[in-house]
């Protein structure tokens, strides 16, 4: 089980040059969580798609509903304080902190690409690239 940030989940549902990373990781372990936070981060990711006229109105909803079937039943709420003692002893959104929140209270790793939260958490934030090709 790993802890995901919302952008492996865009990057298994939208083509990137790091969609074959993310399928690899999601082969290597298939039981991925998160916090309900991502939902509101893919959102807003397939708005800015919308926006810059990427994507149609019904094609961002048809890969909303394809992500939301992936997570299904793997949303986890983490613990708010350690949320708040994590936001204060970094300089990490505590969105960011939520990810990082789950994985420490599940003591497990959490796969991300985001370069603040891999400085801030080194012991437990794992690259993307890293994890795929271990």
């Amino acid at each position: 089980m790993i802890v995901v940030g919302s952008n492996l989940i865009i990057y298994i549902h939208v083509q990137s040059v790091w969609t074959a990373q993310a399928l690899q990781a999601l082969k290597k372990d298939p039981q991925w969580i998160a916090p309900p936070l991502w939902e509101s981060e893919f959102r807003n990711v397939m708005a800015g798609y919308m926006r810059r006229k990427i994507l149609k109105l019904e094609q961002a909803k048809k890969i909303m509903n394809s992500a939301l079937r992936t997570m299904e039943d793997r949303e986890i709420l983490p613990p708010s304080n350690l949320v708040l003692e994590l936001f204060s002893a970094s300089d990490c959104s505590a969105y960011d902190c939520e990810y990082v929140a789950l994985a420490k209270h599940l003591k497990i790793k959490l796969i991300t690409n985001d370069q603040k939260i891999l400085q801030n958490f080194p012991e437990t934030a794992v690259n993307l690239d890293a994890f795929s090709s271990s």
